[in-house]
């Protein structure tokens, strides 16, 4: 999830432990804690773009890290606070939960996280995108209300539990409402007789109304999207995999660790004499059907060694002109 949702999550889960004891020390902790994790992405300033891909939401997002790291910066803090008020062992929990929180949240989003690392398996549910306006902003609301009230008082404890319940709440009804949608997607292919080998399915950006799918078909992946608001049928629209584009880069150890992160999911365009690697598990920048570029698009540029990966940038015109095709699409048009 972004970073302010992680935030507030930190500072709740803080708050729950060890709120009692040393009061908004705790949130602002927890939000420390729950901000840490994300700091791998560090890692871009001083790697390649392939290895920093496969390090994002590694070893910092796993089990592992929490339970390595949760005493030492535990035991920073207890030592920062000369021992007051609270054990070394007391913020060693604060900062266990702050920093295990964190990527159980994430392995519900489409990039998901490799929470029981060093096993390769990545957890993702797909149900929630990284960005929910309608988890973060009921979350924070009850965490503000929280920092009002003294550490003693009871409706202090009441407004945190309340913020945890409907935030978890609301991330149950995406499991729920991600069921719906997959079961709509795959109505509608058998209805408009269309062969498929796999599905998946994810939310659109920043809510959970309008769904989108990619179907893999033959040659073919097709993408469509479906909005609780539609009444038309599913349109399906078809991006060829040319995978046989990459000639013979396929052998390319760059290559193959993308087509490993993308899980199989991923296009080849040619444009202008570059080769170009779609991954399809984060959608178009519009959701306009006419739509062809990619979130994640990385130019194949060939070297004297091998090939050098280069993400395509984006542009804020990017973001704008996808939310304002969001908007329509949301509504049934």
């Amino acid at each position: 999830m972004d970073s302010l949702t992680q935030i507030v999550l930190g500072a709740s889960v803080g708050e729950a432990v060890l709120g009692k004891k040393v009061g908004n020390k705790a949130i602002w902790y927890g939000a420390i804690a729950g901000t840490i994790p994300d700091l791998d992405v560090l890692v871009n300033y001083v790697t390649d773009t392939v290895t920093a891909i496969e390090w994002h939401r590694g070893f910092s997002h796993s089990l592992v890290f929490s339970v390595l790291f949760a005493p030492v910066f535990g035991w920073l803090v207890w030592k920062l606070h000369r021992g007051r008020e609270a054990s070394w062992k007391d913020w060693s929990w604060l900062f266990f939960w702050g920093l295990f929180t964190h990527p159980v949240l994430d392995a519900f989003t489409t990039w998901g996280t490799q929470l029981f690392w060093p096993f390769k398996t990545r957890l993702a549910f797909q149900n929630i995108f990284v960005i929910d306006p309608l988890y973060t902003l009921p979350f924070l609301t009850f965490l503000l209300l929280v920092m009002c009230y003294k550490r003693t008082t009871e409706k202090r404890r009441t407004y945190n539990r309340l913020g945890l319940v409907v935030s978890s709440a609301y991330l149950l009804l995406t499991l729920l409402l991600k069921g719906i949608a997959y079961a709509k997607f795959t109505d509608s292919l058998t209805e408009q007789g269309i062969a498929y080998q796999q599905i998946d399915t994810r939310p659109t950006p920043m809510n959970t109304l309008l769904w989108t799918a990619n179907i893999e078909a033959g040659d073919a992946y097709l993408i469509g999207n479906y909005s609780f608001f539609d009444s038309k049928p599913i349109h399906f629209t078809a991006y060829p995999k040319n995978h046989q584009l990459l000639g013979d880069l396929k052998t390319n150890d760059n290559v193959n660790r993308l087509i490993t992160i993308a899980e199989g999911w991923y296009t080849i365009s040619k444009r202008e004499d570059r080769l170009y690697f779609n991954d399809l598990r984060f959608g178009l920048l519009s959701i306009d059907p006419k739509e062809t570029q990619f979130v994640f698009s990385y130019e194949l540029r060939p070297t004297a060694t091998g090939i050098t990966v280069m993400e395509t940038p984006k542009y804020d015109t990017d973001a704008k002109r996808l939310l304002s095709s969001l908007w329509k699409r949301i509504w049934g048009n």
